[in-house]
Order: C-alpha cells, then sequence, then structure tokens
C-alpha cells in the first residue's frame, strides 16, 4: 500500500477570511485560536478572520496568522474524523509551513511554533529593511536555463535560484536591479512568463543573513524533540534526523533554496502515493500534479472540506 502525506502550506497562502468557518463551526479549531492569541499577545482570529488585507500581508504578521489557520484546520480534521483521519506516514511544509510540520509531527510545542514564526517574520523584515530586494517566478523554463539567466546577472547584485517549486517553476531572489535584469533575461530566453511575486524582500538569500543569525540564536532557546512522523525538510529534500539539525535547518532555510519539488520526489520514492494539503489554499496540491500527476490529493482548508 502506498503512504499519505500530510503538507502544510507557506507565506502567500494567507487570505482575509481565512478559518472563520473552521472557528465558529469547531470547537478544537476555535481553542487553537484561543491559545496563539495568548501566546502571540495579540488577536490573531481578528486579523485572519477580517484583516484588513494589508496588515494581514505583513510579512512579520501573514506567517503567523497562516501557521495558526494551518494547526485549527489539522484539529477540526481530527475533530471530525478522529486520529486516524489526520494520520501520515511522513509530513513537509513548504517555507514557514515546516513549521507547522513540526508541531504536526510533535517536534515542537504550538505555543513556541507561534513565537518562533512571528520572530521569524520580524527579522525577516528587518532583513528587507537593511538589504532591499525582490523575488521573480519563473515559468517554463529548466533548471539549467534558469542557472544561465542567474549567472548573466549577478553583476547587477546578489541573484540566486530561492525556490524549486515544480517542474517549469523557479522563483529567484536576490536584489532589485538584479531581479530587473533576470526578468528580461528570462524573457529573451525563452521563459513562457515571468511574475514578480508580492513579498516584502529577498527571502531564502543571502540577503537574509542577519535574519537567520538572531533566529539561529533563538532557536537554540527553543525546546524541539525527536519527530513522532518523518519530516522532510525544505534546504535537504531529506528527512531530519533530531533536534540539533532540525535548529540548523530552520535558520539555514532563511537563506538556502528552498527544494521543494526535491522534496516532493524523495517523498513520492519513499512510498507516498497520496497527500493531504493542511491550511488555507490550494497551492501544494497544484504544485504537486505537475511534479506527478499519478498522486491522489486533496485540501482541507475550510468546513465543507471536512465532509
Amino acid at each position: 500500500m502506498g503512504k499519505k502525506a500530510m503538507l502544510f502550506p507557506g507565506q502567500g497562502a494567507q487570505k482575509v477570511g481565512m478559518g472563520a468557518d473552521l472557528y465558529h463551526g469547531v470547537p478544537a479549531a476555535r481553542d487553537i485560536y484561543h491559545r496563539a492569541n495568548a501566546a502571540a499577545g495579540m488577536d490573531i482570529a481578528r486579523l485572519c478572520f477580517e484583516g484588513p488585507e494589508a496588515e494581514l500581508n505583513e510579512t512579520a504578521l501573514c506567517q503567523m496568522a497562516i501557521l495558526v489557520t494551518s494547526v485549527a484546520a489539522l484539529e477540526a480534521l481530527k475533530a471530525r474524523h478522529g486520529e486516524p483521519g489526520a494520520r501520515a506516514d511522513m509530513t513537509a511544509g513548504l517555507r514557514l509551513g515546516e513549521y507547522t510540520a513540526l508541531v504536526y509531527a510533535g517536534a515542537l510545542e504550538f505555543e513556541d511554533a507561534v513565537r518562533l514564526v512571528r520572530q521569524r517574520g520580524a527579522f525577516m523584515r528587518e532583513a528587507s529593511e537593511k538589504n532591499p530586494g525582490a523575488m521573480l517566478s519563473v515559468l517554463g523554463m529548466s533548471r539549467e536555463a534558469v542557472t544561465e539567466v542567474v549567472a548573466a546577472c549577478r553583476e547587477d547584485g546578489t541573484l540566486v535560484s530561492a525556490n524549486f517549486n515544480s517542474p517549469g517553476q523557479i522563483v529567484l531572489s536576490g536584489t532589485k536591479k538584479a531581479i530587473g535584469c533576470a526578468e528580461a533575461a528570462a524573457r529573451e530566453r525563452g521563459a513562457r512568463r515571468t511574475v514578480r511575486l508580492a513579498v516584502g524582500g529577498a527571502f531564502h538569500s543571502p540577503l537574509m543573513d542577519s535574519a537567520a543569525e538572531k533566529l539561529a540564536e533563538e532557536l537554540k532557546h527553543t525546546e524541539i524533540k525527536d519527530p513522532k512522523v518523518p519530516v522532510v525538510s525544505n534546504v535537504s529534500a531529506r528527512c531530519v534526523t533530531g533536534p540539533e539539525e532540525i535548529r540548523d535547518l530552520l535558520a539555514l532555510q532563511l537563506t538556502s533554496p528552498v527544494l521543494w519539488e526535491d522534496s516532493m520526489r524523495f517523498m513520492i520514492s519513499s512510498g507516498m502515493s497520496e497527500a493531504l494539503e493542511v491550511g488555507p489554499g490550494r497551492v501544494l496540491c497544484g504544485l504537486l500534479a505537475k511534479t506527478d500527476k499519478n498522486l491522489t490529493t486533496k485540501n482541507v482548508g475550510s468546513l465543507a472540506d471536512l465532509e
């Protein structure tokens, strides 16, 4: 029999109103928002349900809101279908979703994850203000072709391949001048499309060095346990082996490429035949379909999805 994976979304999945039906319809989900409000010292529920959109999209807040909504959806799933309904053989999360995966696997306490993700977002915002940058999604080019684009534009500043999302979808990160060069170069070299991402900086690049250093310090003082379910890291595209490696990889994630396609291929090679995306949006199911059309995928982000 094939294996089931639990996947959790990252920044970009946020939407005003997310989780409201879960909050009002499932007491276990409502409890998650109350616990998050206490841990963060702010009304996360209001931010998720009412916005405003500009506030929800702030890097320092949206990451925390997505994590909380994803865990609320997970608890709603357990409440409606019991522990077996939320059981998986492996787990992973895209970018900040990795923290949700670690909560699911029992390696990280929920309240600790809320605090860490809020600090992570604040550190990333500070680094972005210090070293302004941008991110560009390049569609319809191979890794080799994108590597050539990066090499051609590095004279204009820091530029790296930051996210390998799926075949033909790679995100670049770097200084605004280098991203401008890459946008033109990618189109000239046959990219089907390029899209500037609505993010606050050059995430998953060396421009986040200061954020990674601060996060590493916070992680030193956070209790992390051995995961009860295999967790696949964004940085290595392999299963993490213990608390110290988890700490190292979470800090490295801010400056290293996110190997999401590689992570999915590793999970497929490990027997994954079914994936459940838990949290707001449906991005991960879409990316997975581009990697392997034979997989069974489902999203759980609303009350209707639980039926």
